[in-house]
């Protein structure tokens, strides 16, 4: 009788620490139900999965993960440039007069806004499960389809605004740092044997449930806005392969995966399809990726552990959370 008790209490502590929806060996995948379009980020939004990623900070020291954008900054070939314009300046406000309030001032106050023209895949971003799509029916994550739910003025299931506020526990992986490297050459295929590898340097471990941030060191070359369009492609292609993230995601339990990078996975690899990794985790996982994630500070402080802070723009349709500010906290 009491070694049944003690079984059934193992059991339930191994049930309280497995995330909502993930099985070892499977991972995650469609299992929430039909119409859902968060995906594995159910698994930690959740008052207590919430709690246990706050409880977990140290020192509360915060490192800021956004790097700064404008019409200057890389990107991948297949989404447009940012272009900021002025849409009213205070010498047009005062010379037209069409504006009651401000006609006349006797303070002669006028003001600035800009309407801003740009991709929803620029600087630092999440995409959102929609942004890849498969097959001749050109269905993305949970099998909502192009044909019922693709529109005019963007998505409409799954778009940026249906990726919840993000506070989770995070691990950093920091390849370049562990290959001794300031940054990881093109087309460098990140294995899983890269990634155990440099785990076990830092002496930590991804836990079911986590963010994981994978850093190749191309960032360090990202400057002012991303203006050295040559150095930066230099790096920018290297990233995961197809198995490392099926042993982040069906092994290790990560809920999200990201990196320094415009893409997260390898440029080009032999054993791959093209953009294999996007399709596995958003389409067949529900797992989100980051990308262009500043993570110089976190490698430079040693600080691989750490809360993972992030709220995405609500842009109703957008298939991705774009020009982002998230934040580490240690």
């Amino acid at each position: 009788m009491r070694m049944t008790c003690l079984l059934m209490l193992m059991a339930a502590a191994l049930a309280a620490q497995t995330p909502k929806g993930w099985v070892k060996g499977k991972g995650y995948g469609w299992v929430y139900g039909p119409n859902d379009e968060v995906g594995a980020l159910n698994a930690i939004n959740s008052p207590a999965q919430i709690l246990k990623a706050l409880q977990s900070v140290k020192a509360g020291k915060t490192y800021d993960l956004g790097v700064p954008l404008d019409k200057r900054s890389y990107k991948w070939p297949g989404h447009s440039s940012t272009e900021i314009v002025s849409y009213r300046s205070p010498e047009g406000v005062k010379r037209q007069k069409d504006i009651g309030a401000f006609a006349g001032h006797r303070e002669q106050m006028a003001f600035h806004s800009a309407a801003i023209f740009t991709s929803d895949n620029l600087g630092t971003q999440i995409d959102g499960l929609g942004h890849i799509t498969k097959g001749a029916d050109n269905h993305w994550y949970n099998g909502f389809k192009e044909a019922n739910f693709g529109g005019d003025f963007g998505l409409m299931k799954t778009d940026a605004d249906t990726i919840p506020p993000i506070i989770g526990r995070a691990v950093l992986i920091d390849v370049a740092g562990f290959k001794k490297q300031e940054a990881l050459p093109s087309n460098y295929a990140i294995s899983p044997k890269d990634l155990q590898d440099a785990l076990a340097a830092q002496k930590v471990d991804v836990e079911p449930g986590d963010i994981v941030m994978i850093r190749t060191g191309t960032l360090r070359y990202w400057g002012e806005a991303g203006e050295n369009h040559a150095k930066l492609g230099q790096h920018d292609s290297a990233g995961i392969t197809l198995a490392a993230a099926k042993w982040l995601v069906e092994q290790k339990g990560a809920v999200m995966i990201g990196s320094d990078t415009s893409g997260l996975e390898v440029g080009t690899n032999a054993g791959d399809v093209p953009n294999a990794v996007h399709g596995y985790l958003l389409v067949d996982q529900g797992v989100h990726i980051g990308e262009f994630h500043q993570l110089e500070g976190l490698a430079r402080d040693k600080v691989y552990r750490f809360v993972y802070m992030a709220a995405t723009n609500r842009y109703k349709g957008a298939a991705a959370g774009f020009a982002l500010r998230p934040i580490a906290i240690y």
